[in-house]
């Protein structure tokens, strides 16, 4: 049998995390590793030989766009500002496109029947970013970037603030996904660092100033 190199191994390996993202939205947990490799046009012994079970084809899903969100939180030379638009813009961008909303739908709709997998997901996922934000955010705290905070409560308010009431919409209105829209992440971001801006700086002394409630009255 031929041996296959390394970047033919690397290629298949991406073709079928991406077929199962794919596969996954549109029929669920229950879908098949026959068309996952089908749909990868790999053998399916290729697939085992990745992924010995589907469990870790889809933790592996989940791990990959969980991956690129972080990437963004990166670039230490940059704004704290600069770095949660950025991380901003692709939250929404994932969370709330399409393949998005659609795999939230589904994994709440398997969660009675495989709450183990529902548990994994999690972990891999929204767990993992908001500890990684919260990170990002107790550093920026400790530079004096924004006020002293819970960090964790910190994450939590920014996640909740960039997609919650609109991920609700979106699932139940039948409204489409939105468009990209780098203002509406911005003024995201912009109310969010004025809500946790650090104290501002004490006024100077300055003996000829007298607070007006303490002045004598003639």
């Amino acid at each position: 049998m031929e041996q296959l190199l390394e970047p033919d191994i690397l290629d298949s390996r991406a073709r079928l995390i991406q077929a199962a993202a794919e596969l996954f939205v549109e029929e669920g947990y229950r879908a098949s590793v026959e068309r996952v490799a089908a749909r990868a046009g790999v053998a399916r012994q290729t697939l085992y030989n990745h992924f010995p079970c589907k469990a870790d084809l889809f933790g592996e899903v989940v791990k990959q766009g969980t991956a690129a969100l972080l990437i963004t939180l990166g670039g230490n030379q940059q704004s704290l500002r600069e770095r949660l638009l950025r991380f901003g813009a692709l939250y929404r961008e994932k969370l709330l496109s399409a393949e998005g909303l659609g795999f939230f739908r589904i994994l709440a709709a398997e969660t009675v029947r495989f709450p183990q997998l529902a548990a994994s997901f999690y972990r891999s996922g929204p767990a993992q970013t908001a500890a990684h934000l919260s990170v990002v955010l107790k550093e920026a705290m400790a530079r004096g970037e924004m006020r002293s905070a819970s960090p964790d409560f910190a994450a939590n308010m920014l996640l909740s603030m960039l997609v919650g009431a609109d991920r609700s919409r979106y699932l139940f209105s039948g409204d489409p996904p939105p468009d990209a829209d780098p203002d509406h992440v911005t003024r995201i971001i912009d109310c969010y660092l004025r809500a946790f801006a650090p104290p501002a700086a004490e006024m100077p002394s300055d003996s000829s100033f007298t607070p007006a409630s303490t002045r004598s009255i003639p």
